[in-house]
């Protein structure tokens, strides 16, 4: 049986996590290493490593997340804006094998990003 990601021992409760949004199907919880005044990780609560293993069963799931994201953005009061990130894979620098969206927000973002 694989490892357990943080982010799933998060969703079980092993990991404490303040938690901003959570539903049956999703969770947003604050990041521990912030790149911005607001950053925070939405996260599926179905285990899906990347984009690369979303299938379409899992489009519902992920409509859902960009919703949650929404809401959970207006009750921070990033009413100027924010962005959302994902990486895909090691080349990315993508750490976590788990689907999940970085919201990044508090002050203006520069472009490019990396």
């Amino acid at each position: 049986m694989a490892e357990k990601t943080i982010f799933k021992r998060i969703i079980d409760g092993e990991i404490p996590a303040k938690i901003v949004y959570e539903d049956e199907r999703c969770m947003i919880f604050e990041d521990v290493k912030p790149a911005a005044p607001v950053h925070l990780i939405a996260i599926p609560k179905r285990e899906i490593a990347s984009v690369d293993d979303v299938e379409p069963e899992d489009e519902a799931v992920v409509g859902h997340l960009f919703t949650a994201i929404r809401t959970a953005a207006a009750k921070l009061g990033l009413a100027n804006g924010y962005r959302v990130v994902t990486n895909c894979g090691p080349d990315s620098g993508q750490e976590v094998m788990h689907l999940h969206f970085h919201v990044l927000g508090g002050r203006r973002l520069g472009w490019p990003p990396g």
